[in-house]
């Protein structure tokens, strides 16, 4: 859950906030009424490569290719 909070309010009670976002709370911070930026946990920003390699595989596998691409064909598609 998101709570809105004015930006003058989130500059006086930032370790309060960093607490509660320590916690999971999200925040959702204003000026003069209109929202200007997000305060919230972090997330994970490696993603799980061998996840995503095995997504890859699983795709290659259920769409194989059955024909070479004309690359001729492709980079003069690209020059129209």
């Amino acid at each position: 859950m998101k709570l809105q909070i004015g930006a003058y309010e989130a500059k006086t009670k930032l370790p309060e906030l960093l607490r509660q976002v320590a916690a999971g709370q999200r925040f959702t911070i204003t000026h003069r009424g209109r929202a200007v930026a997000e305060l919230g946990p972090v997330r994970d920003a490696r993603p799980d490569a061998a996840a995503a390699v095995a997504r890859f595989l699983e795709f290659k596998a259920a769409n194989p290719r059955t024909e070479r691409p004309d690359i001729r064909a492709l980079i003069e598609e690209g020059r129209e």
